[in-house]
């Protein structure tokens, strides 16, 4: 049996990526994938999309493959329990070079090193290579089309930007998405219709000379029988309309509702009950609540379906008329 190795940080899974993965299923019998930590992703890039963001896309587009291990990496070498029983690297002629030092790492503990394959570079449509850093900064979409729909979001938050790119990718094909640092204009902590403001506040700043521009703030609320998560997102474009959407909702434990409405915000408090900080940034209380049965990114991707439904339906109109 011939396993086959690939690895990266896929923060983007764009074409370049697939083509690595889809090599490795066609030169072996088995395929493991290594995925950079979020400790390696941040020592070399700016912003990376967390952990849990990539790995779910990878593994899913692996799946369509034929499945594989998907596993964390901390260095170019993986772990030797995986990595020893390898037999083709595939690497991209950019990283021809680290492949071939994990295999003189390999001869120096006395293993064969691997066959390496190399995979031509993927370009753009400016003729570069495919990156995800230059997506991530919304140069261009995942398939490396600078022509795509030109969306800001008014966040640096990757989780919102990730869920802002998988509605608005089902819908127009392809983005080129920029995320856009802006003040909210309202508290750390939003209060009831100071969430719907800040949504608005953030995708209005963000506009700037992007077609769309989507703002999507998470707010509490007052509500039935205890305090209420809910999102809610602004989209507006160059024209000027603006049109809005909230997902789900779901209620906070009393011990959390309590600090929040003693001053905290969700995250703090959050932090302070179940000691897991950074949540806003990887997969919100909702995961660690809800025990992973939905994320962060899948409960803000409702609030951008429910403020582009009026948009879906003007389409429709239109083509019908047109029809």
């Amino acid at each position: 049996m011939t396993v086959a190795a690939v690895a990266g940080t896929f923060d983007v899974l764009h074409d370049g990526h697939k083509a690595l993965i889809r090599r490795a299923f066609e030169v072996s019998d088995e395929v493991v994938i290594g995925i950079t930590s979020d400790r390696m992703a941040s020592e070399s890039r700016p912003a990376h999309m967390p952990m849990a963001v990539r790995r779910k896309e990878l593994v899913a587009f692996a799946d369509e493959l034929g499945g594989a291990l998907v596993f964390e990496i901390n260095d170019m070498y993986g772990p030797d329990e995986i990595m020893d029983r390898v037999d083709v690297l595939v690497v991209s002629e950019e990283t021809l070079d680290n492949g071939r030092k994990v295999n003189d790492r390999r001869r120096s503990r006395g293993l064969r090193p691997m066959e390496l394959s190399v995979v031509p570079l993927v370009m753009s449509d400016a003729g570069e290579k495919i990156s995800a850093s230059s997506i991530l900064r919304g140069e261009y979409g995942r398939h490396g089309r600078s022509d795509a729909k030109d969306v800001a979001v008014g966040s640096a938050n990757m989780v919102k930007v990730a869920a802002v790119r998988s509605v608005l990718e089902r819908v127009y094909g392809d983005v080129r998405l920029t995320a856009v640092e802006v003040d909210s204009g309202v508290p750390p902590q939003p209060f009831e219709q100071q969430t719907h403001q800040g949504s608005v506040n953030r995708a209005r700043a963000a506009l700037g000379s992007h077609e769309l521009s989507v703002g999507i703030e998470a707010g509490v609320f007052e509500m039935l029988d205890g305090l209420y998560d809910i999102q809610h997102c602004t989209i507006v474009d160059r024209d000027g309309r603006e049109t809005y959407g909230q997902g789900s909702g779901f209620r906070y434990p009393d011990k959390i509702a309590a600090l929040v409405r003693g001053g905290k915000t969700v995250g703090d408090a959050v932090h302070e009950v179940y000691g897991s900080a950074g949540i806003g940034r990887s997969q919100g209380a909702i995961g660690l609540l809800s025990k992973g049965l939905i994320d962060r990114e899948k409960l803000t991707e409702q609030a951008v379906i429910a403020a582009m439904v009026p948009r879906l339906w003007d389409e429709r109109r239109c083509s019908r008329d047109r029809g």
